[in-house]
């Protein structure tokens, strides 16, 4: 433990809030002893993510990529790289089920920067050469003809990372971050304890939450009940499976990891939505992540969830 760490352990340090508005949601700060710009540096380095990488913005660094030419590189950002690289990891690891080139999809669905829709589509598309190739050393990117970017499964996280670095360089140690259900926890409270935060529970589920000790960690949940439209009673989730190419139906209301990175959390997370819950926690012990999938009023924890974890 640092000894800014032990500092902080005093009972009388106050502990100040902030909010405002990013990717479509809300964020929200617990700081001990931030320093007077901070609201104005985490807004910031939000603002940067959506200038980069959001779908919704026509202008940004996402947006121009997936209206260029088909099969033309393109240099992007270093933070937009760092995504699309790990982003392309989770899609190697998880064989698919995360998939950053799903937009196409994404916007027909309704999804997408073009809006709801009212009715299903009917019609499915033809299985596509969808790929999108990165070259680390050159920080550049382009795509196969059927490929969109989406990078909405993990940019969040990401930007609770950025927002986070740029709090650690301004010497504030100790404060709890979140956006739109993404959280990040750095050091510790005023009287010691850790930032302690309970898990997301799908409203349809009578699963008691984790209490989750959130000390140099970060968490991600991904839930089919976040978004989605229903209609003649059947819901349609906006987490798709690459495979069928339509909302998910394996029966997983929400997969939650714990991981350091907040990105990382938040891209497995989703791609452990996708696959369901035995292969999902297959691979989440196979890759050591500390994962809970709830699936109606039953539960499933990977080896590493159950040592972290405790109701």
């Amino acid at each position: 433990m640092t000894p800014a760490a032990f500092a902080v352990r005093d009972p009388g340090a106050a502990i100040e809030s902030f909010t405002g508005a990013t990717m479509g949601t809300r964020w929200s700060l617990h700081a001990v002893a931030p320093p007077g710009e901070t609201a104005a540096g985490v807004q910031a380095a939000f603002n940067r993510v959506v200038a980069q990488m959001s779908q919704w913005e026509p202008a940004s660094d996402l947006s121009r990529f997936n209206a260029a030419a088909a099969g033309a590189w393109r240099i992007i950002p270093p933070g937009f790289a760092q995504v699309v690289a790990a982003a392309l990891e989770i899609a190697d690891a998880s064989g698919g089920a995360f998939d950053p080139c799903l937009g196409r999809l994404t916007e027909r669905w309704g999804f997408g920067s073009a809006g709801t829709v009212e009715t299903v589509p009917l019609d499915q598309p033809a299985d596509a050469d969808r790929r999108i190739e990165f070259d680390a050393d050159r920080a550049r990117i382009r795509r196969s003809e059927d490929a969109i970017l989406d990078l909405s499964g993990i940019a969040k996280g990401y930007g609770v990372d950025l927002a986070a670095e740029w709090l650690l360089a301004q010497g504030v140690c100790h404060f709890l971050l979140e956006v739109g259900g993404e959280l990040r926890g750095e050091g510790i409270r005023p009287d010691g304890q850790p930032w302690w935060v309970d898990s997301e529970v799908p409203p349809s589920s009578n699963l008691p939450p984790y209490r989750i000790a959130l000390h140099d960690l970060s968490v991600a949940t991904s839930g089919n009940y976040r978004r989605g439209f229903t209609v003649d009673g059947q819901h349609y989730s906006h987490s798709f499976d690459p495979k069928t190419r339509r909302p998910i139906v394996n029966g997983v209301s929400s997969a939650t990891v714990l991981h350091r990175s907040c990105m990382m959390a938040d891209g497995w997370a989703t791609a452990l939505t996708v696959l369901g819950p035995e292969a999902a926690i297959a691979l989440a012990d196979a890759r050591q992540l500390a994962a809970c999938l709830i699936v109606g009023s039953r539960e499933y924890l990977s080896r590493a969830g159950a040592r972290c974890w405790s109701s």
